[in-house]
């Protein structure tokens, strides 16, 4: 929880923090909040009917199967399964007899940044050739 979340939402912090404004200052900050509240009830609102609307639909699909006799097995027989294709390593290092790949993606893993640094090497020194 930030500060400002904190202050926010104890009564004397809150009424610390404003003792130095107005009353029509309090009013606005008021009626701003009430915006933001409504704005906040709507959005909640139909976040919940988008929900309840596809459990309805996630319902009336699983009816239709199971009228039509049709089992969640006969559809992924059926439906391509998405597979990660692995990266192939592109930098390889042997360090005390262990050899240890990397694609060159994402952050250098220690071993080779170790394995630079202390023989001097590069990364186009490591290439899988």
């Amino acid at each position: 929880m930030t500060d400002f979340v904190r202050m926010l939402t104890r009564k004397n912090s809150l009424r610390k923090q404003c003792q130095e404004l107005s009353v029509d200052e309090l009013s606005k900050i008021i009626t701003d909040l009430g915006d933001i509240l409504e704005e906040h009830k709507e959005l909640e609102l139909a976040r919940s009917q988008a929900e309840s609307e596809k459990a309805e639909k996630i319902e009336a699909i699983r009816k239709a199967m199971q009228e039509s006799g049709i089992g969640f097995e006969d559809l992924r027989e059926i439906v391509p399964t998405v597979v990660k294709k692995k990266v192939q390593a592109k930098y390889r290092v042997t360090v005390d007899d262990i050899t240890h790949e990397w694609s060159g993606r994402g952050r250098t893993p220690v071993v080779f940044q170790q394995y630079f640094d202390e023989n001097n090497a590069t990364k186009e020194s490591c290439l899988i050739k």
